[in-house]
């Protein structure tokens, strides 16, 4: 399929929205914390990953724009229990842009065609992120880290929390935050793409109100989710953190930044939430105990899988974790089965010289050399 340019897009627009975009990466990419398994080859992954979103991603948003608009998937992402959200909107813009500068790069890149491949992922972006703010922003970078599509939901997530009240109680919220969260990034390949935070969501009383959510935990696309299906259920859970003399804001890397660092010491009340269902179900203090002990089982169990992998192995399924931040809205638009989700496919050419990489590279001050424009 050949691309064509959408209504309203040129040279110099893309080149304005490559700017913007790598200005906001290189912020976020400096300011982000450390935190690595050191277990998984995560530069050559999100590299090829890269390509392959490049070379693939305007032909598969083409095909879901077709089925549902990217306003009408971006709204939907205000819905609990689906990905359109805010990290997976920042990747569907730039895992692309990575791919086509390695491209670049490697001297592989269309300059024929990259005006129209880049305008299509860059335009379903603004559209989908736009809808899913409804703020007029397009970022949380826009609008001074807020990230707060649940807002309808607050009262109702309100209502299945419970208050905290002891030292020790405040521990078992932090043991479960603790075990969900590495767990998950395990799960997503050192990634922090499958928990992500909203907020704040300012109460009456002047607290705040941070939402977690942890998604698809159990059985999911990933094929190596099935080695630990039996441990954790195939969900999504949504963890509420009612917090006292907080301040948040919130990444577009779905990554809350609060004063002070510990939040949790400042925690007033708390609820867990199967949300897997589009609905809010709240969790008992019993369920949310069996949750945390699964999530413990289920990461050393899928850690020892892991390590029983290739290199190349864990790379692809790495790869297939990046390439896949488009699936959610496929989803969203009825169409995930009718599209070819194979990873990896269409970076051959550049396979044997990505996968040798170890390190990641030095993070350039400029925007024009992180994210090189058309020329």
């Amino acid at each position: 399929m050949t691309v064509a340019t959408p209504d309203g897009w040129d040279k110099t627009t893309v080149n304005r929205w490559i700017h913007e975009h790598a200005t906001v990466a290189i912020a976020l990419t400096r300011e982000r914390t450390a935190l690595a398994s050191a277990l998984v080859p995560v530069t050559p992954y999100i590299l090829l990953a890269g390509v392959e979103c490049y070379r693939r991603h305007p032909e598969l948003m083409v095909e879901i724009a077709a089925a549902r608009s990217p306003e009408s998937i971006g709204a939907a992402g205000r819905d609990l229990g689906n990905q359109v959200d805010t990290v997976h909107l920042w990747s569907i813009a730039n895992i692309a842009l990575v791919g086509r500068s390695v491209l670049a790069g490697a001297g592989l890149l269309d300059h024929d065609a990259d005006v129209a491949r880049t305008a299509v992922v860059l335009d379903f972006w603004r559209r989908a992120a736009g809808a899913f703010r409804g703020d007029g922003h397009l970022q949380a970078w826009d609008a001074d880290g807020s990230v707060t599509p649940y807002a309808r939901h607050v009262d109702e997530l309100l209502a299945g929390t419970r208050p905290v009240t002891s030292d020790g109680e405040r521990a078992e919220v932090t043991r479960l935050n603790a075990r969900l969260c590495s767990y998950s990034f395990l799960l997503y390949f050192d990634t922090r793409a499958g928990y992500q935070d909203t907020g704040p969501y300012r109460l009456a009383d002047g607290r705040v109100l941070l939402l977690r959510a942890f998604n698809k935990v159990g059985a999911s696309d990933f094929w190596w989710s099935e080695l630990v299906a039996d441990l954790m259920p195939p969900t999504s859970l949504l963890a509420a953190f009612v917090l006292d003399d907080v301040d948040l804001h919130v990444t577009d890397f779905g990554t809350a930044v609060t004063r002070p660092d510990d939040y949790l010491g400042r925690l007033a009340a708390f609820g867990l939430f199967d949300v897997g269902s589009g609905r809010a179900q709240a969790l008992d203090a019993g369920a949310q105990r069996a949750v945390g002990e699964g999530a413990r089982a289920a990461q050393r169990a899928l850690y020892r899988a892991i390590s029983e992998m290739s290199r190349a192995e864990r790379i692809d399924a790495g790869a297939y974790v990046y390439f896949s931040f488009l699936r959610p809205f496929a989803d969203v638009a009825g169409i995930t089965s009718d599209l070819d989700w194979t990873v990896p496919r269409d970076s051959s050419d550049l396979r044997p010289f990505l996968e040798l990489v170890e390190e990641t590279p030095d993070i350039t001050d400029d925007p024009d050399t992180y994210y090189p424009p058309v020329p």
